[in-house]
């Protein structure tokens, strides 16, 4: 049982690594192992899915599982290229049958790479039909049922009204963050957060006693005012107020939505934007988090509305809930005009986790000259969209560090871009951007050396 076990994991791997592969690079280094050259019945050889990269993809994964399951690494490569060779059998006769490149048909994908192997494995290992007919089925099953969650789960747009570019990577993370929602499972797929936060640092704050003063820390909201002068700012948007509100977490530590309402109703704006991650965890429900969100929302007095991001935390479930509320974004634009004049806003999804941002989309069709404010929920998206001159760039995810030791600063900031951007104003290549430190805080509800906010940014004409 151990063997067939053993051999079962070594074909699955090197017969998933070409999907996974492909769902990794997507379009890079994707050239048809065929090169698209028909055959004397107008039919390709393989078709477009057979890939170089893919095969190779294959073979390598194979000589490397097949020493950490006990096995030489010849045997392991072999298999793979034996499995690989049945791959691309059945691909073959699949286009004699004009079976389109990439259709799943049960049996015929699955049994020629599974049992082709056994070429090798059969005398190596002394095996029996006994032995080679259970083996085939158990792989067939577990590589036909990889191949519909790969194409009809990852591959497949969920509705018709899903905003974002259908990657099975960006599926993935939407799937454990955001669908599976019952206990443990959800734990267990979002390990981070059910383990580092939640056991060991929140354990480290306690056993030192530090974690109430980090939680009071927490709550100490400032209202911070911001001035960026611009020479080319529309004049009849010199004054505009902004009101900016990022990294709420709002389900993540009781009272902070009634600090943020006493500020937020003594501060009235032209705009509102909120910033993304309107939810503590990056998994489960975001009820509770809406329900803090609908206590400060009638408090927000700007006239010309309130536009939104999403942020790492954020779920596309929480859209339909928001839309009488907030205008979202989702690699898309708006403008407010005035007096013939336009104020345009730019937003892009999540750039961190979902990785589904498309700054060149949420460009399109705004004016190469027009005076442009960018939205982000986090600054390591700074080089793309620089790239299309946005005058100003407004973003958060950082929380200032949430905690810093002094002199070093913050210890961590989760980003990617440069630590000068972590925080407050800052400038690139003529590009002004301003990162929040946010209104809540996230992982473990403390702060240390770091002070929540909410911003008010006015644009003047200098």
């Amino acid at each position: 049982m151990m063997l067939f076990s053993k051999l079962l994991l070594l074909l699955w791997a090197a017969n998933f690594a070409p999907p996974f592969t492909a769902v990794i690079f997507e379009g890079k280094w994707e050239r048809p192992l065929d090169g698209n050259r028909l055959l004397s019945d107008g039919k390709p050889l393989f078709g477009s899915h057979k890939t170089i990269r893919g095969i190779a993809a294959g073979i390598v994964i194979g000589a490397i599982m097949a020493p950490l399951l006990g096995f030489p690494v010849w045997l392991g490569f072999l298999a793979a290229v034996l499995s690989m060779a049945g791959d691309l059998a059945s691909s073959f006769v699949k286009r004699r049958l004009s079976l389109h490149s990439g259709r799943v048909v049960p049996g015929l994908d699955q049994l020629p790479e599974g049992l082709l192997p056994f070429l090798l494995f059969a005398p190596y290992f002394s095996l029996s039909w006994d032995f080679i007919i259970p083996f085939g089925l158990a792989f067939s099953a577990g590589a036909y049922y990889g191949s519909v969650f790969l194409k009809d789960v990852l591959l497949r747009r969920p509705s018709a009204e899903y905003p974002r570019k259908v990657r099975a990577a960006t599926r993935f993370r939407e799937l454990i963050s955001c669908s599976i929602t019952t206990k443990p499972f959800n734990y267990l797929l979002n390990f981070e957060d059910a383990f580092i936060y939640h056991f060991f640092m929140k354990s480290f704050f306690k056993i030192f006693r530090l974690y109430d003063r980090g939680m009071m820390n927490a709550l100490r909201i400032e209202k911070r005012e911001v001035v960026f002068e611009f020479p080319d700012l529309p004049p009849a948007f010199d004054g505009y107020r902004i009101l900016f509100l990022t990294d709420l977490h709002l389900d993540g530590l009781d009272g902070l939505a009634d600090r943020a309402v006493e500020i937020v109703r003594r501060t009235p704006a032209d705009l509102c934007i909120f910033g993304g991650d309107f939810r503590m965890e990056t998994h489960g429900s975001f009820e509770k988090a809406l329900a803090q969100l609908r206590i400060i929302l009638p408090e927000i007095k700007s006239p010309d509305g309130c536009y939104g991001v999403m942020g790492n935390h954020d779920c596309l479930e929480i859209l339909a809930p928001l839309h009488d509320a907030i205008c979202f974004l989702i690699n898309d634009h708006a403008f407010i005009e005035k007096n013939g004049q336009r104020l345009w806003l730019v937003g892009t999804d999540d750039c961190h986790y979902f990785k589904s941002q498309d700054p060149d989309k949420a460009f399109k069709d705004v004016p190469s000259s027009a005076f442009t404010i960018f939205v982000s929920h986090s600054n390591e998206i700074y080089l793309k969209a620089r790239k299309h001159g946005p005058r100003l760039f407004l973003c958060g995810h950082t929380h200032a560090g949430q905690i810093k030791i002094p002199p070093f600063g913050p210890v961590f900031t989760h980003s990617r871009a440069p630590r000068y951007m972590c925080e407050g104003r800052w400038d690139y290549e003529g590009m002004a951007g301003y990162t929040s430190a946010g209104l809540g805080v996230s992982g473990v509800p403390v702060r240390f050396n770091s002070t929540g906010e909410v911003t008010v940014i006015t644009l003047k004409k200098s």
